[in-house]
């Protein structure tokens, strides 16, 4: 699996790479333009928040402002990780769909293929994250306001300061096996075009009788793709501290606001580009092993051999294959 899923890396990376990034891309550029538009408001409130005399605490209209201007960055920074992961989600399918076959993939076609199944993969990650996440979201909602109560009125620590903690333990192994026994679902929806709820239900039984083997194999793709992500990135931080430490010596004798600002920037710069060049393999590679898992169990219960033979002879044609 971790072989097979890099060499359709390998072969595939272009038009793969060329998804991954343009979404990247235009969700740095959204997240740019939030971040700008609160930047223009958020200069005085802060200052009125945190740059307060000793004794002084912040008046409430103030926080709540600034957490209005705050929030929606943050709401569409998650926006921007889920439509991301969706893409990614949709476009490693399709990139193993055709790669089982040994036909070409072009961005322009892997382009169009995420954008049809892009709202299906949605609707996995949201079923998904709201049967496994949703659990511990009312637990929070349901210890917070106590420790809050406590820590406003200094009062001893309730017993959702224990409460919390031992839930969440308790639900991480449940968490798990949600997680695995979806895991297949993305791949589910784009390949045989099926809708949230079927994905899931067709990943549930593909998945049983080999939990442990697609755990496996999963740990050891993330895994695989975290260590190669960060040998990716590593130059590119190396090159950011070149930048960065002659900025900081030069500015500590001296006051440079110029080139330490110039430091800074050439450091955040190369890292950013290192982050972006090292997701390519990060966020697909993980994608890739998990849509060849598909395939594997497909041929392992359903005969799916017969039919990608039947399906590479005849001509190409949209649509799933084998489905």
């Amino acid at each position: 699996m971790l072989g097979g899923a890099s060499t359709a890396f390998r072969r595939y990376w272009k038009p793969l790479a060329g998804v991954i990034l343009l979404a990247q891309g235009i969700g740095i550029v959204l997240i740019a333009a939030a971040i700008g538009l609160a930047a223009l408001g958020i200069d005085t409130r802060f200052a009125a928040v945190f740059n307060l005399p000793d004794g002084e605490t912040p008046a409430a209209g103030d926080v709540a402002a600034l957490l209005l201007y705050l929030a929606p960055v943050a709401v569409l920074l998650l926006l921007v990780m889920v439509l991301l992961t969706g893409m990614i989600g949709a476009a490693c399918p399709a990139v193993i769909q055709e790669a089982v076959l040994g036909r070409p993939v072009t961005f322009s076609a892997l382009w169009r293929r995420c954008w049809s199944r892009l709202p299906s993969v949605l609707g996995v990650l949201l079923c998904v994250g709201l049967l496994a996440g949703g659990p511990v979201l009312v637990l929070y909602a349901l210890c917070f306001p106590p420790l809050l109560s406590a820590a406003a009125h200094d009062a001893a620590p309730p017993a959702a300061v224990f409460l919390l903690p031992l839930g969440v333990l308790l639900w991480l192994p449940v968490l798990l096996w949600l997680a695995i026994r979806f895991s297949l679902a993305p791949a589910v929806a784009v390949c045989e075009g099926l809708g949230p709820i079927a994905a899931m239900r067709r990943s549930s039984r593909l998945v049983a009788g080999g939990w442990w083997r697609t755990f496996g194999i999963s740990a050891a793709a993330y895994l695989l793709a975290s260590v190669v992500g960060y040998v990716v990135q590593l130059p590119f931080t190396l090159l950011g501290l070149f930048a960065l430490v002659p900025a900081v010596m030069a500015t500590a004798d001296e006051a440079r606001p110029g080139a330490l600002v110039l430091g800074i920037v050439g450091y955040v710069v190369c890292a950013l580009i290192g982050t972006v060049i090292a997701s390519v393999f990060q966020l697909g590679y993980p994608h890739l092993v998990l849509s060849l898992l598909y395939v594997d169990q497909r041929m392992r219960k359903e005969n799916l051999a017969e039919a990608l033979v039947a399906s590479a002879a005849a001509p190409a044609r949209p649509g799933p294959a084998g489905a």
